[in-house]
């Protein structure tokens, strides 16, 4: 490609001919000096991925998705503090280091849901505890804490948002034998009765949150809208069941002005 026009590290645009991927060297000095040339001279680099999200920013070169989507990426606890601040309605939630362990029973009650901090996502990692056995299980697994309180609910909203803007809604419903909505744990898509309000507070979460690629996760509980939390490696299988192709969602976008 003689003149790109766009110019991306990571692999998510791939094959779009305005874009020139030119992979993710851990070595800056690894790229040619043409390259190096064209990544210097961008006005703009998509998916920089975390290994240079930071040091893009730190140059004043901008980037897509935002710094903020790559640092808050598989961070529960970072997600977590940040809806609190911003004051995002959020489950309660609370963070326990080792030798806090033993406070857990007094903030909470059976039942209630314990995570892995990291490397949670699709469902794994995410535990219905319901007594003192399942509790101590979950903490020989980990040396952080992560306990939230349970809110029943048979099914979640997903909000698909590129730069902000919404792209898909749709309810993730779980089977009656798994407290757990996600695709790979059973749960089943509806594109039904999308509910204008849910998708309003997600689109609002994610501009004050800078999460600019990113598919929320929310649910309704006693007439209430929760945020549980951002996954920005979120699946496509809904995207494909409505006959959407992201790649090309964000090819239109990146070429009326929209990214």
């Amino acid at each position: 490609m003689e003149d790109p026009r766009f110019i991306a590290l990571g692999s998510r645009l791939s094959g779009v001919p305005e874009v020139l991927t030119l992979g993710v060297r851990p070595n800056f000095m690894e790229y040619t000096p043409h390259q190096r040339e064209l990544i210097l001279g961008s006005e703009r680099i998509l998916f920089p991925t975390l290994n240079y999200a930071q040091l893009f920013t730190t140059i004043g070169k901008k980037i897509f998705p935002s710094l903020e989507t790559h640092l808050y990426a598989d961070e529960k606890i970072k997600q977590t503090t940040l809806f609190y601040m911003l004051g995002i309605p959020h489950p309660h939630t609370r963070i326990y280091y080792h030798l806090h362990h033993n406070d857990i029973l007094g903030d909470f009650e059976f039942p209630f849901i314990a995570k892995l901090a990291r490397n949670s996502a699709r469902g794994r990692g995410v535990y219905l505890i319901k007594n003192r056995e399942e509790l101590e299980q979950y903490l020989r697994l980990v040396r952080v804490a992560y306990i939230q309180e349970f809110l029943p609910h048979e099914r979640d909203l997903r909000v698909v948002l590129v730069n902000y803007r919404p792209v898909l809604a749709y309810w993730r419903i779980s089977r009656p034998d798994n407290f757990k909505t996600n695709l790979s744990q059973g749960g089943e898509i509806s594109f039904d009765d999308i509910p204008v309000e849910g998708v309003r507070i997600a689109q609002e979460s994610a501009i004050r949150c800078r999460f600019d690629d990113v598919g929320l996760d929310l649910i309704r509980f006693n007439e209430k809208w929760y945020l549980i939390e951002a996954n920005m490696k979120y699946g496509r299988k809904g995207l494909k069941m409505k006959g959407l192709d992201l790649k090309e969602i964000m090819r239109a976008r990146l070429l009326s002005g929209d990214i």
